[in-house]
């Protein structure tokens, strides 16, 4: 439970957390059977759905699989970290290994450095000194990644792009676990893509182009404007209160504070815990409230949202090296 929350408000917490629907984790239970199921009967029935109704229905239901993913990072369904490891381990979004996602997801969940560069491995954020030595080129990426349209664009060949050439590389130049944890994920989705390859009424190269890649950029949507830098940690995360179907994908962690601020609370909660005290949370954060992810779009599509410069003080910049899981954050 957070320290922040006072007596009262952690009774409430509790309270909640003590329904029969949060102690047996069964809508969780109902997602996770639900996707394995609804990918099986796409795959291995979808001939008679053809290509466009198959590739329809597989990009929510990759998008959604990995918000399932984070729901089993943060302990759900089941307390056993490694049960929660097998239910969520198959890389049905193709690019990143379970481990990889979680290592560098449960370091971003240290308020303290929040945004911090090269110290946060889902910053979006770049110190003024490395600012200075980058050529106009690069500048320019890293401004139109601050805008949902360059996000889109950008955001998925750049996460793609630091994998291969640099995240990959440099596992298999270490030759340690990360080495073996990266072949065993290759090797996984060689199996997954012969799959659907065989069977599906799409190819592997249609799966990856039109199902996985559109399904990371929808990601990293969620992820635009999740965190600000700011002087207070509890500044620096985000209330978006939406409701609509971008919400459902990412199972409301568009309640971003609320998940940080009680990380181990399940997707199904996180709406009921803001609601009971909304004004509470917003007087937390400094205000720090978007409408829906409509407004994302109408008002920063083609103006950028902040800077892409970290505006304080990060000497601790180059403390701890990074990998950076693109829409996993």
């Amino acid at each position: 439970m957070s320290n922040y929350l006072d007596t009262q408000h952690q009774a409430e917490v509790s309270e909640v957390l003590n329904t029969f629907t949060a102690r047996t984790e069964w809508p969780t239970w109902l997602l996770i059977i639900g996707f394995y199921s609804a990918w099986c009967l796409i795959i291995f029935h979808g001939r008679a759905l053809g290509p466009f109704i198959s590739i329809s229905l597989l990009l929510p239901l990759i998008v959604l699989w990995m918000s399932l993913q984070h729901e089993c990072i943060h302990g759900h369904p089941t307390r056993l970290p490694a049960l929660n490891k097998a239910l969520a381990y198959l890389p049905f979004a193709v690019w990143y290994p379970y481990n990889v996602y979680r290592d560098t997801h449960l370091a971003h969940h240290v308020d303290e450095t929040l945004t911090v560069p090269g110290i946060d491995p889902e910053s979006r954020y770049i110190s003024a000194a490395d600012w200075e030595y980058l050529p106009t080129v690069q500048r320019f990426i890293l401004w139109t990644n601050k805008t949902v349209a360059g996000r889109l664009l950008t955001g998925v060949p750049l996460a793609i792009a630091s994998l291969v050439f640099s995240d990959i590389p440099k596992s298999i130049q270490r030759r340690d676990e990360s080495a073996h944890m990266w072949a065993f994920h290759i090797a996984w989705v060689a199996v997954m893509l012969w799959t659907v390859e065989h069977y599906s009424a799409v190819s592997a190269w249609e799966y990856v182009v039109f199902v996985s890649i559109p399904a990371l950029a929808i990601g990293m949507i969620r992820s635009f404007y999740e965190h600000r830098p700011s002087e207070r940690a509890e500044h620096r995360t985000v209330i978006n209160e939406s409701k609509g179907l971008l919400s459902w994908l990412f199972l409301n962690l568009n309640f971003h504070l609320v998940h940080h601020d009680l990380p181990k609370l399940p997707w199904y909660c996180l709406p009921t815990v803001y609601h009971a005290r909304r004004q509470q949370w917003i007087e937390r954060n400094g205000v720090y409230v978007v409408r829906n992810y409509r407004q994302l779009f109408f008002n920063n599509f083609l103006t950028p949202i902040d800077s892409p410069v970290h505006p304080l003080p990060t000497r601790q910049a180059h403390e701890r090296p990074s990998v950076n899981a693109g829409a996993f954050e």
